[in-house]
């Protein structure tokens, strides 16, 4: 089986097992230029020629010109024009605003919440009323344990969820079921080069392994790998302790922002 075929077979499967696309739809493929985000416009423009659902793609590129400089995003046009789907850049100011204005020490999370706003913007201008997220599996399970050993919580990145910022936006992950290990092998059986984010701190949040600087979602990565030495099963367990959660068996949830405990109603 071709790289590609494995990777539209796995996101067909998330597609229908959780009911992300219905004819007609209109979705926003939110384009970076990295691996995830280029096997996600390029798995759901494949699929379009068999899965029998009738929709468009919208493929959107986000420029935050850090440096001021802007990024040569013309491989992603190409690339687009190849496979007949509209393409979007809108420069915008982000990296100023973030290094610049507010000079912020820890600029990330700025950083993506403005990401996120420019994303759902430039998808309302363009008629979308869904945008599909580069997110996978192995995001999922991480997700999972820092929620848990970091957030003391139980909690997943959900298939798909209605925007709460923007009313009418769906927000969707094809990729769902998608190791990253089948994206980098279709990258490297392709021998393709991606475009490098221009940030100064994209090392340190990614791919940084010193004790200052690792990231969390570093650490969740070497956790998981040390314990799938043993338990060669560990992602897949992780992956379904969502799916197989008992509300018997738990002292307190939240639902609708409400926080309902077991004793509330113990002895009823």
């Amino acid at each position: 089986m071709g790289a590609m075929q494995k990777l539209a077979g796995l996101m067909r499967r998330a597609i229908e097992k959780y009911d992300m696309i219905q004819p007609g739809d209109r979705i926003a493929v939110g384009v970076s230029g990295g691996k995830d985000s280029v096997a996600l416009l390029v798995g759901l423009a494949k699929l379009k020629e068999y899965i029998g659902i009738d929709y468009e793609i919208v493929a959107i590129t986000l420029d935050p010109c850090f440096n001021g400089v802007e990024t040569d995003y013309s491989p992603i046009a190409k690339l687009c024009e190849e496979l007949g789907i509209p393409y979007v850049l809108k420069r915008t100011e982000i990296g100023q605003i973030v290094f610049d204005v507010r000079n912020e020490s820890n600029p990330c999370s700025l950083c993506a919440r403005m990401r996120r706003g420019c994303l759902h913007d430039a998808a309302k201008e363009n008629g979308c009323n869904k945008i599909a997220l580069g997110h996978h599996y192995d995001d999922v399970i991480e997700t999972i344990l820092m929620g848990m050993l970091y957030g003391a919580q139980i909690q997943t990145m959900m298939p798909k969820l209605h925007s709460t910022n923007f009313e009418g936006m769906e927000l969707i992950r094809p990729l769902y079921l998608i190791r990253e290990d089948d994206i980098k092998a279709w990258r490297d059986y392709n021998d393709l080069r991606f475009i490098q984010c221009a940030c100064k701190f994209t090392d340190t949040c990614t791919t940084c392994n010193n004790e200052e600087n690792q990231s969390k979602r570093v650490e969740i990565k070497q956790l998981i790998a040390e314990i799938k030495k043993k338990n060669p099963y560990v992602e897949a367990h992780i992956f379904k302790s969502v799916e197989n959660v008992n509300i018997e068996t738990v002292i307190a949830y939240k639902k609708d922002g409400v926080k309902h405990h077991f004793l509330d109603n113990y002895d009823l």
